[in-house]
Protein backbone atom coordinates (compact mmCIF):
# COMPACT_ATOMS: atom_id res chain seq x y z
CA UNK A 1 0.00 0.00 0.00
CA UNK A 2 2.79 2.40 0.91
CA UNK A 3 4.64 1.55 -2.32
CA UNK A 4 1.53 2.35 -4.35
CA UNK A 5 1.14 5.65 -2.53
CA UNK A 6 4.81 6.48 -3.18
CA UNK A 7 4.42 5.68 -6.88
CA UNK A 8 1.27 7.80 -7.08
CA UNK A 9 3.08 10.61 -5.30
CA UNK A 10 6.02 10.41 -7.74
CA UNK A 11 3.71 10.47 -10.74
CA UNK A 12 1.88 13.49 -9.29
CA UNK A 13 5.21 15.25 -8.69
CA UNK A 14 6.30 14.54 -12.28
CA UNK A 15 3.03 15.91 -13.65
CA UNK A 16 3.28 19.06 -11.53
CA UNK A 17 6.92 19.56 -12.56
CA UNK A 18 6.02 19.06 -16.23
CA UNK A 19 3.26 21.68 -16.01
CA UNK A 20 5.49 24.16 -14.13
CA UNK A 21 8.33 23.73 -16.65
CA UNK A 22 5.93 24.34 -19.56
CA UNK A 23 3.46 26.68 -17.87
CA UNK A 24 3.68 29.38 -20.55
CA UNK A 25 2.93 26.86 -23.31
CA UNK A 26 -0.01 25.43 -21.36
CA UNK A 27 -1.44 28.92 -20.89
CA UNK A 28 -1.12 29.62 -24.62
CA UNK A 29 -2.85 26.41 -25.77
CA UNK A 30 -5.52 26.79 -23.07
CA UNK A 31 -6.31 30.30 -24.34
CA UNK A 32 -6.51 28.97 -27.90
CA UNK A 33 -8.92 26.26 -26.71
CA UNK A 34 -11.00 28.91 -24.92
CA UNK A 35 -11.13 31.07 -28.06
CA UNK A 36 -12.35 28.02 -30.01
CA UNK A 37 -15.08 27.37 -27.41
CA UNK A 38 -16.22 31.01 -27.56
CA UNK A 39 -16.35 30.88 -31.37
CA UNK A 40 -18.44 27.70 -31.20
CA UNK A 41 -20.94 29.36 -28.85
CA UNK A 42 -20.99 32.50 -31.00
CA UNK A 43 -21.65 30.43 -34.13
CA UNK A 44 -24.69 28.69 -32.60
CA UNK A 45 -26.08 31.95 -31.22
CA UNK A 46 -25.91 33.52 -34.68
CA UNK A 47 -27.37 30.71 -36.78
CA UNK A 48 -30.29 31.52 -39.08
CA UNK A 49 -33.72 29.98 -38.65
CA UNK A 50 -33.07 27.19 -41.15
CA UNK A 51 -29.85 26.11 -39.44
CA UNK A 52 -31.49 26.28 -36.00
CA UNK A 53 -34.36 24.08 -37.19
CA UNK A 54 -31.94 21.49 -38.63
CA UNK A 55 -30.01 21.43 -35.35
CA UNK A 56 -33.20 21.05 -33.33
CA UNK A 57 -34.39 18.20 -35.58
CA UNK A 58 -31.07 16.37 -35.30
CA UNK A 59 -30.89 16.51 -31.49
CA UNK A 60 -34.55 15.71 -30.88
CA UNK A 61 -34.46 12.78 -33.34
CA UNK A 62 -31.38 11.40 -31.57
CA UNK A 63 -33.01 11.64 -28.14
CA UNK A 64 -36.30 10.16 -29.40
CA UNK A 65 -34.50 7.22 -31.00
CA UNK A 66 -32.88 6.40 -27.64
CA UNK A 67 -36.24 6.73 -25.85
CA UNK A 68 -37.80 4.36 -28.38
CA UNK A 69 -35.26 1.63 -27.60
CA UNK A 70 -32.46 2.25 -30.10
CA UNK A 71 -29.68 -0.19 -29.24
CA UNK A 72 -26.18 1.26 -28.92
CA UNK A 73 -23.51 -1.12 -30.20
CA UNK A 74 -20.81 -0.61 -27.56
CA UNK A 75 -18.17 -2.59 -29.43
CA UNK A 76 -18.61 -0.58 -32.62
CA UNK A 77 -18.74 2.65 -30.65
CA UNK A 78 -15.51 1.77 -28.84
CA UNK A 79 -13.77 0.87 -32.12
CA UNK A 80 -14.85 4.16 -33.66
CA UNK A 81 -13.87 6.20 -30.59
CA UNK A 82 -10.50 4.51 -30.27
CA UNK A 83 -9.87 4.85 -34.00
CA UNK A 84 -10.59 8.58 -33.79
CA UNK A 85 -8.31 8.99 -30.77
CA UNK A 86 -5.55 6.97 -32.44
CA UNK A 87 -5.77 9.12 -35.55
CA UNK A 88 -5.88 12.28 -33.44
CA UNK A 89 -2.79 11.28 -31.45
CA UNK A 90 -0.90 10.37 -34.63
CA UNK A 91 -1.74 13.72 -36.23
CA UNK A 92 -0.70 15.66 -33.13
CA UNK A 93 2.53 13.63 -32.89
CA UNK A 94 3.36 13.87 -36.59
CA UNK A 95 2.54 17.55 -37.04
CA UNK A 96 4.32 18.41 -33.77
CA UNK A 97 7.37 16.44 -34.95
CA UNK A 98 7.65 18.49 -38.15
CA UNK A 99 8.48 21.60 -36.05
CA UNK A 100 6.98 23.95 -38.67
CA UNK A 101 3.58 22.40 -37.99
CA UNK A 102 3.03 24.14 -34.64
CA UNK A 103 0.49 26.62 -36.14
CA UNK A 104 -1.48 23.60 -37.40
CA UNK A 105 -1.40 22.14 -33.88
CA UNK A 106 -2.87 25.42 -32.61
CA UNK A 107 -5.52 25.18 -35.31
CA UNK A 108 -6.48 21.65 -34.21
CA UNK A 109 -6.80 22.78 -30.58
CA UNK A 110 -8.96 25.74 -31.65
CA UNK A 111 -11.15 23.47 -33.79
CA UNK A 112 -11.72 21.01 -30.94
CA UNK A 113 -12.60 23.96 -28.74
CA UNK A 114 -15.04 25.16 -31.40
CA UNK A 115 -16.69 21.71 -31.49
CA UNK A 116 -16.98 21.70 -27.71
CA UNK A 117 -18.48 25.19 -27.59
CA UNK A 118 -20.84 24.31 -30.45
CA UNK A 119 -22.04 21.18 -28.66
CA UNK A 120 -22.63 22.91 -25.33
CA UNK A 121 -24.42 25.87 -26.89
CA UNK A 122 -26.55 23.80 -29.27
CA UNK A 123 -27.63 21.45 -26.46
CA UNK A 124 -28.79 24.39 -24.35
CA UNK A 125 -30.38 26.16 -27.33
CA UNK A 126 -32.47 23.11 -28.24
CA UNK A 127 -33.24 21.56 -24.84
CA UNK A 128 -33.11 24.57 -22.53
CA UNK A 129 -30.52 25.30 -19.85
CA UNK A 130 -31.29 22.47 -17.42
CA UNK A 131 -31.83 19.65 -19.91
CA UNK A 132 -29.08 20.98 -22.19
CA UNK A 133 -26.50 20.88 -19.42
CA UNK A 134 -27.67 17.40 -18.38
CA UNK A 135 -27.38 16.19 -21.99
CA UNK A 136 -23.87 17.59 -22.25
CA UNK A 137 -22.78 16.10 -18.93
CA UNK A 138 -24.00 12.56 -19.63
CA UNK A 139 -22.88 12.40 -23.27
CA UNK A 140 -19.68 14.41 -23.60
CA UNK A 141 -18.28 15.82 -20.36
CA UNK A 142 -16.75 12.74 -18.71
CA UNK A 143 -14.54 11.59 -21.59
CA UNK A 144 -13.50 15.18 -22.24
CA UNK A 145 -12.17 15.49 -18.69
CA UNK A 146 -9.45 13.17 -19.96
CA UNK A 147 -9.38 14.08 -23.65
CA UNK A 148 -8.87 17.83 -23.22
CA UNK A 149 -5.85 17.61 -20.85
CA UNK A 150 -4.31 14.99 -23.17
CA UNK A 151 -4.86 17.22 -26.19
CA UNK A 152 -3.27 20.20 -24.43
CA UNK A 153 -0.36 18.02 -23.29
CA UNK A 154 0.22 16.75 -26.85
CA UNK A 155 0.21 20.33 -28.15
CA UNK A 156 2.67 21.42 -25.44
CA UNK A 157 4.91 18.44 -26.24
CA UNK A 158 5.11 19.62 -29.83
CA UNK A 159 5.95 23.16 -28.70
CA UNK A 160 8.60 21.80 -26.34
CA UNK A 161 10.14 19.81 -29.21
CA UNK A 162 10.22 22.93 -31.36
CA UNK A 163 11.93 25.01 -28.64
CA UNK A 164 14.48 22.28 -27.90
CA UNK A 165 15.44 21.89 -31.56
CA UNK A 166 15.72 25.66 -32.02
CA UNK A 167 18.12 25.82 -29.08
CA UNK A 168 20.24 22.87 -30.16
CA UNK A 169 20.07 21.77 -33.81
CA UNK A 170 22.58 18.94 -33.46
CA UNK A 171 21.40 15.68 -35.00
CA UNK A 172 21.87 13.81 -31.70
CA UNK A 173 19.73 16.29 -29.79
CA UNK A 174 16.98 16.17 -32.43
CA UNK A 175 16.85 12.35 -32.16
CA UNK A 176 16.57 12.52 -28.37
CA UNK A 177 13.84 15.17 -28.42
CA UNK A 178 11.82 13.35 -31.09
CA UNK A 179 12.09 10.17 -29.02
CA UNK A 180 10.83 12.02 -25.93
CA UNK A 181 7.97 13.52 -27.94
CA UNK A 182 7.07 10.06 -29.28
CA UNK A 183 7.18 8.41 -25.85
CA UNK A 184 5.05 11.18 -24.37
CA UNK A 185 2.54 10.86 -27.22
CA UNK A 186 2.24 7.12 -26.58
CA UNK A 187 1.58 7.84 -22.91
CA UNK A 188 -1.20 10.27 -23.88
CA UNK A 189 -2.62 7.62 -26.22
CA UNK A 190 -2.93 5.27 -23.26
CA UNK A 191 -4.99 7.90 -21.42
CA UNK A 192 -7.09 8.44 -24.53
CA UNK A 193 -7.84 4.72 -24.51
CA UNK A 194 -9.33 5.28 -21.06
CA UNK A 195 -11.29 8.21 -22.50
CA UNK A 196 -12.74 5.89 -25.17
CA UNK A 197 -13.71 3.34 -22.52
CA UNK A 198 -15.50 6.02 -20.51
CA UNK A 199 -17.29 7.31 -23.61
CA UNK A 200 -18.41 3.80 -24.56
CA UNK A 201 -19.34 2.20 -21.25
CA UNK A 202 -19.95 5.07 -18.82
CA UNK A 203 -21.42 7.93 -20.85
CA UNK A 204 -23.74 5.67 -22.85
CA UNK A 205 -25.11 4.05 -19.69
CA UNK A 206 -25.57 7.46 -18.07
CA UNK A 207 -27.47 8.59 -21.16
CA UNK A 208 -29.77 5.57 -20.91
CA UNK A 209 -30.37 6.27 -17.21
CA UNK A 210 -31.09 9.96 -17.75
CA UNK A 211 -32.89 9.81 -21.12
CA UNK A 212 -36.32 10.05 -19.45
CA UNK A 213 -35.37 13.50 -18.10
CA UNK A 214 -34.45 14.90 -21.51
Amino acid sequence: MRQKLKKTSKVTELIIKHIKDNLKSYIIVSLILLIGIILGVFFVNNMNDSQSEELKTYITNFINSIKQGYTINNIELFKKSMGNNLLFTFLMWFIGSTVIGIPIVFGIVAFRGFCLGYTISSSIAVLGTGKGILFFVVTILLQNLIFIPCMLALAVSGIKLYKSIMKDKRKENIKIEVFRHTAFSLLMLAFLLLSSLIETYVSTNLLLLCIQYL
